[in-house]
């Protein structure tokens, strides 16, 4: 080979190698969650901090699962405390549509805001019995219909525009919240599955991927809701209601919250 023919050829190999290495970057950062670290780990969540996998869930449902209970008519209240507007104190956020509404306007009439649940109650048939039924992790105040269009349906993306709550999708079987609610949707489900293992009165709560659980004690799509967890990290909002449910009501945690990236360790 001449040595113009070698320049030539050493000249296109490095054009190649630097589209080959430019095509793969993306790929090679890609990365769940960042680690994060609070001031409960050597404390609240000492005996699961190293886990992975079913060791670190098993963990985590024996920290979680010391709790106190609160009544379905406490929970009007609660709401009140947890969810409330960081710009208006006589106001509450809701769930799905992100508005403001007056703390008064609890009810059930159109107009008012009602609790959701989150995980559906028919998920496992637990009502609004004292455990999963009113536990304020995954109770949001929600739009009376906006609720209602929710119904007891999984999660997963898309569908029909949802009246009064801009940004949130449905169809027959699914429910896409707003891109602001992905991830405190995903990390109250999965929440729900760690707490409730079967261990107690109430059903084993598992995430699944299927729109179709009707009242199995499951609720899916798991794979939407890990992709969820990882497009809407913890708001200031949500870390504000884990450290009041804590702290003023159940005095236990959502470990997603606090850690996002134990949603990956564990499925």
């Amino acid at each position: 080979m001449s040595v113009a023919q070698t320049g030539r050829w050493k000249a296109r190999a490095a054009a190649i190698g630097a589209v080959l290495v430019t095509l793969t970057l993306p790929t090679v950062t890609a990365t769940p969650a960042s680690a994060t670290t609070t001031a409960y780990d050597s404390t609240y969540y000492k005996n699961a901090i190293g886990k992975t996998g079913t060791s670190l869930k098993s963990s985590l449902h024996t920290i979680i699962s010391s709790q106190s209970k609160i009544s379905y008519d406490a929970v009007w209240n609660a709401l009140k405390v947890t969810d409330q507007d960081p710009a208006n104190s006589a106001n509450v956020v809701l769930l799905y549509s992100g508005a403001s509404r007056s703390k008064s306007l609890n009810g059930g009439d159109v107009g008012d805001w009602n609790r959701e649940h989150v995980w559906a109650q028919s998920h496992g048939s637990f009502g609004t019995s004292a455990g999963p039924g009113t536990d304020l992790h995954h109770l949001r105040a929600c739009d009376v219909q906006v609720n209602s269009t929710r119904g007891n349906k999984d999660w997963d993306t898309g569908g029909s525009p949802v009246s009064g709550a801009s940004g949130s999708y449905t169809d027959s079987n699914s429910f896409e919240p707003r891109n602001a609610d992905k991830g405190d949707v995903a990390r109250m489900i999965l929440y729900m599955a760690v707490r409730y293992e079967g261990d107690d009165a109430w059903a084993d709560l598992e995430p699944n991927d299927s729109t179709t659980n009707g009242s199995a004690p499951f609720h899916g799509r798991l794979s939407v809701l890990k992709q969820w967890n990882e497009q809407d990290p913890p708001s200031a909002f949500e870390e504000r209601r884990n450290d009041i449910i804590f702290n003023t009501y159940q005095g236990n945690r959502n470990p997603f919250i606090d850690h996002p990236e134990w949603v990956e360790a564990i499925w």
